[in-house]
């Protein structure tokens, strides 16, 4: 069904959501962003299905921006009836541990790049984001943890959860990767920890990161001081890849996550 840009109904860091046709929106690109980005997450989305994420119908370029035609989904995300006081942090913690949870229990497509591999591609075609060193050390961690075996969102947060009358639905499948499922709820400790904006009272994002670790924790049948133990190898990891993703909000930021994975390697030797 071929629709038409309508309204503006969302915006993200790197696109805008428009109606496009009955029951579905396109996500289209902000001026400057590389299509590989886009196009990686058409992939992502549409081999993550199975896992909750959105139906991908299309794929159009409009004025030279290009774009995903997605399905619509109709609802809150859970940020917002957060936000306004709807739910707890306690109650968002359940919501996003069972997320995470599904979603790792489905099988990784074979379009799934590993932890390894993307961590290895986007430094060798984004140098100077990471020192060599870090690089390096980072990889040779990696090939000493367990395999890569789930599928992994690598960014699921209250904001990318649409809570439809059908239950949550999972949005933005461009980061998914096949990792340990503890890599998943490190990335969401170093989010919710490590990266709080400024302007953002970070006792609030800590409560869910709390919330989220317990809930996950009681659901794989664990204590939270052995999820703590699984994650804490994830940790250097994950802050090299966030600086991959160029997330960090300030030089700051990210000088404190060069040396926070530079202590951790250090100590295991790998520097």
């Amino acid at each position: 069904m071929r629709g038409f840009l309508g309204e503006k109904i969302g915006e993200g860091l790197f696109a805008d959501i428009h109606a496009w046709a009955p029951g579905q929106v396109v996500k289209l690109l902000k001026a400057g962003v590389p299509q590989r980005t886009s196009r990686w997450e058409a992939r992502m989305t549409r081999a993550a299905f199975a896992a909750g994420a959105p139906e991908v119908f299309d794929e159009v370029t409009l004025e030279g921006r290009f774009g995903i035609v997605l399905q619509r989904l109709d609802g809150p995300t859970l940020q917002q009836l957060w936000q306004t006081s709807a739910v707890t942090s306690e109650q968002v913690g359940a919501i996003l541990a069972t997320l995470y949870t599904s979603v790792h229990k489905t099988p990784p497509p074979p379009d799934v790049l590993s932890l390894r591999d993307w961590v290895d591609a986007v430094s060798r075609t984004s140098r100077g984001i990471l020192p060599e060193h870090i690089t390096t050390g980072v990889l040779t961690l990696i090939d000493r943890l367990p395999p890569e075996d789930a599928l992994c969102h690598c960014d699921l947060h209250p904001g990318n959860v649409i809570m439809t009358a059908d239950g949550p639905r999972i949005l933005d499948w461009g980061s998914a990767l096949r990792a340990s499922g503890v890599f998943d709820i490190a990335r969401a400790h170093v989010s919710l920890s490590e990266l709080v904006p400024e302007d953002v009272d970070p006792e609030l994002p800590r409560a869910i990161n709390a919330a989220v670790q317990s809930a996950y924790a009681q659901l794989a049948g664990m204590s939270g001081a052995a999820l703590t133990v699984a994650m804490r190898p994830y940790l250097p990891i994950l802050r090299a890849f966030v600086l991959l993703q160029r997330r960090p909000a300030t030089s700051v930021q990210r000088e404190r996550l060069i040396q926070r994975i530079e202590a951790a390697l250090r100590s295991d030797g790998l520097i």
